[in-house]
């Protein structure tokens, strides 16, 4: 068995990434442990990737308003020090009936309370300077220049690999199947027959939260999956907004929102529907027509014409609660909880893993920062936003799959693809979350099987038994650098 840890993270999704980044940072060993085959694969995957603008919450009453806001202000930081795809595009609520105009200034006076920087609440001709592109109706709205987007995954695996450069150990699929407690350490056995010891645990499973709890012998309770549909048009639909739109809210959901991604292309969603299964991402033709009908009423120019694809994901909402679940537990020593972590859960997790440190501290773990120099993550490169000169300068230099493209829709390189699968994102969905290879027009139609060769040749494998991997969807516990089990 291992060496004694002294966290285990449960969990490589956002929250639990950026936990691990930050206890990167600190004289800590620490493991981090993903029931799946690569980080990123659940709640953060199907994230809507907005940086949200610290006016929906409170920030006197909510643990998400309060940390909203303190996780906005930090992306410029991550963004400088990890290099993904971040733009601070401003958010716009707007209204389309003037019985909507209080709402919104209840949620501009909210805002500056909170300490929103720049916040405007805007009439009719206002909103439609700050976007041409809503629909002419509009009445008003709230302005937050502070709001952007974020490429999620790009953000999880960029916080990943900084860890694991920096001493995190990642253990890929590594599904918790028990715990036992004993001489104030926690042996954590996976269903694959693996076991390591931890002093400290956070729980940050998402959607599983509930079931890791109850493995702990910690608190009981259910989170319950609020269903979001999402729907990507194509990077030339004319309908791009340049900020993010919302409408008004209502009770339990932010509505329909047009997004310009950080990636280039604009989506339309979520629904936020309850359902039973954790594992249900279908999307449906009422719930598409439903929301091109509601985007539409924002955003002129709208058309099911620029559609490429819908996907869907689950919110880990709590029953009963909605506001974060961070604590730690009343019934299992040393065990933190970070459940319940729903919107504004990608905004505010850098905000979430400095409270949870906190509470580390508190539980008693000794946090000193780290003697030796914390080493600079460097992303690879991204063939469409560099120029053909600099593209020739590193065939020569680092390989010449620099000027052989991949993925056309997105102009991805083989020597990206390379790269990523050498980062341990070895299968096609991997591969497409670090690269976006796959993601355009025509869904890896023409790329799809040029990757599974570059996947084979890398793992050194036949192509016929990647296929069958990739078929079976089956877990795969791949080493990078020593420091992914």
């Amino acid at each position: 068995m291992e060496n004694i840890f002294d966290v285990a993270i449960v969990g490589g999704g956002i929250v639990g990434m950026a936990t691990a980044y930050r206890l990167a940072h600190r004289d800590l060993s620490v493991a981090l442990l993903e029931k799946e085959s690569d980080v990123c694969q659940g709640v953060s995957k199907a994230n809507s990737g907005i940086v949200h603008g610290g006016f929906h919450y409170s920030a006197s009453t909510t643990l998400k308003g309060r940390l909203e806001l303190r996780g906005n202000l930090a992306f410029d930081r991550l963004h400088a020090e990890l290099g993904f795809p971040f733009q601070r595009c401003g958010i716009l609520v707007v209204a389309f009936a003037e019985d909507q105009l209080p709402a919104l200034e209840k949620l501009y006076r909210q805002g500056v309370e909170n300490g929103v920087p720049g916040l405007e609440l805007c009439d009719a001709e206002r909103t439609r300077q700050l976007e041409p592109k809503l629909n002419s109706q509009v009445f008003g709205g709230l302005y937050a220049p502070g709001g952007g987007v974020v490429e999620p995954y790009r953000l999880v695996f960029a916080l990943m690999s900084a860890a694991v450069q920096n001493g995190v150990r990642l253990y890929c699929g590594f599904q918790v199947a028990g715990a036992t407690e004993q001489d104030g350490t926690w042996e954590i056995a996976s269903l694959d027959g693996r076991s390591l010891r931890a002093r400290y645990v956070i729980n940050a499973a998402g959607l599983h939260a509930d079931d890791v709890s109850r493995l702990f012998g910690a608190e009981e309770f259910e989170v319950v999956p609020r269903k979001g549909e999402e729907y990507l048009l194509d990077r030339l639909s004319p309908a791009r907004p340049s900020k993010v739109v919302f409408p008004v809210p209502s009770a339990h959901t932010k509505g329909v929102l047009v997004i310009p991604t950080a990636g280039g292309t604009t989506m339309i969603g979520p629904t936020a529907e309850i359902v039973e299964d954790k594992h249900d991402n279908s999307t449906t033709a009422a719930n598409r027509k439903r929301i091109f009908a509601l985007a539409r009423k924002m955003v002129s120019g709208i058309s099911e014409r620029d559609l490429v694809t819908s996907f869907s994901g689950s919110r880990p909402v709590i029953e009963g609660k909605e506001d974060f679940f961070l604590a730690l537990s009343e019934k299992a020593p040393r065990f933190l909880q970070a459940a319940g972590i729903q919107s504004p859960g990608l905004t505010a997790s850098p905000a979430i893993a400095e409270y949870l440190e906190q509470l580390l501290a508190k539980a008693g773990l000794a946090i000193k920062d780290k003697t030796t120099a914390f080493l600079p993550w460097q992303p690879t490169p991204a063939l469409r936003e560099i120029s053909p000169a600099e593209a020739d300068r590193l065939h020569d230099t680092d390989a010449p799959g620099w000027t052989d493209v991949v993925c056309r829709c997105e102009k991805v390189s083989e020597a990206e693809i390379r790269a990523a699968i050498r980062q341990g994102h070895d299968t096609l969905e991997g591969v497409k979350l670090a690269t976006r290879a796959g993601m355009g027009r025509c869904q890896g139609g023409f790329c799809g099987l040029k990757i599974m060769r570059l996947i084979a040749e890398e793992l050194g494998l036949s192509l016929e038994a990647v296929m069958r991997r990739e078929s079976k969807g089956k877990a795969n516990i791949s080493v990078l650098g020593g420091s992914r089990q």
